[in-house]
């Protein structure tokens, strides 16, 4: 009997299953699968240990962080991608050719990733970087939000074209603040005005042509007092005002920036109640199980099945037979 799709993420401890993860993905609370670079040796390992999952659950989703630079957790095997602000860096002199050139780069992802067996990456990057944030750097198009919002939807079409999803992170923005969420709460004290002004354009240009959204564990003291991903009032904004119909991803649960929520299990709740519908809980056993205990019973939203990879996949060993893969793979390199 196939098991509906839950609302909680996990991460695995290596490069294969083990007896108790075996153990874990049975458990109808459980939806998806995050790799990081533990988990990955090469494309064809990752495509190995996705088809183990899969016949252990063959409709959990399957993600990874592969934006390219500091943030590709999957090194072999696949190309070498350069930081989005090195591709974004053209803008201002070559606008078609940059556009061109991210297009292609989310195509070149969409189809690696899912030749490796998975559903979705964590990307685009929609934060703008101001020089704040030394967590976003080069991750960000641009400083320009205008840019921003043009290169990642040249990214997004790329990667739709691929059959892949597009997610867009950290809503509403986390270039405007120094401290890292990984390992505290950052607290922006801009108002809305200067919000929507700057870091909201490129969430609000693309929203609906975003298939998933992660909220960032940040404060917005003029809007709410709550981290976004536990704000009614900010994904309600998403969902309302930008018009934003796919799914809102929390970002890690065991991130020191999600802590001003409570336990693990009354961060899962929360970020459910503010519309969460998949939750995230990485490096962090005792609270993927808090967690999953609070899930008990509560079904992911349906909209989740929409995210799976519904092409035929592309062979790994095929890919270097397409023109256009070889040429993009050429150039990204040369970047990188």
């Amino acid at each position: 009997m196939t098991q509906s799709l839950g609302p909680v993420m996990l991460d695995l401890e290596g490069t294969a299953l083990t007896a108790e993860e075996r153990s874990l993905l049975r458990r109808p609370e459980v939806g998806g699968v995050i790799l990081f670079a533990r988990n990955t040796e090469s494309a064809e390992q990752v495509r190995a240990l996705a088809g183990e999952i899969r016949r252990l659950r063959p409709e959990l989703l399957l993600a990874i962080d592969q934006e390219g630079g500091r943030v590709q957790r999957l090194r072999e095997g696949v190309t070498r991608l350069p930081p989005m602000g090195r591709l974004g860096a053209g803008f201002a002199d070559m606008p078609e050719v940059t556009q061109r050139l991210c297009q292609d780069a989310g195509w070149l992802l969409g189809m690696e990733m899912a030749a490796c067996g998975l559903d979705l990456s964590f990307a685009p990057v929609l934060d703008v970087d101001d020089g704040t944030s030394s967590v976003i750097g080069d991750r960000s198009f641009s400083a320009d939000p205008e840019a921003v919002a043009t290169l990642a939807g040249a990214c997004v079409h790329g990667l739709h074209e691929a059959g892949m999803v597009a997610v867009g992170k950290h809503f509403p923005g986390h270039g405007g603040v120094a401290a890292d969420s990984h390992h505290e709460l950052p607290v922006d004290p801009r108002p809305l005005e200067a919000l929507r002004q700057r870091d909201l354009v490129p969430f609000t240009r693309l929203a609906a042509r975003l298939d998933g959204v992660m909220p960032a564990h940040v404060v917005y003291a003029d809007f709410d007092p709550r981290p976004a991903g536990f704000s009614p009032a900010w994904l309600g904004m998403l969902r309302q005002s930008l018009g934003f119909k796919g799914v809102i991803f929390s970002d890690d649960l065991s991130m020191a920036g999600a802590a001003s929520a409570g336990t693990p299990a009354e961060r899962a709740l929360a970020a459910l109640g503010a519309g969460c519908d998949m939750l995230l809980v990485c490096n962090d056993r005792a609270a993927a199980l808090e967690v999953l205990d609070a899930c008990r019973d509560r079904p992911g939203a349906s909209r989740l099945a929409k995210l799976r990879y519904g092409r035929a996949r592309p062979e790994l060993g095929c890919l270097a037979a397409l023109s256009r893969w070889r040429r993009v793979h050429a150039h990204l390199e040369s970047l990188g």
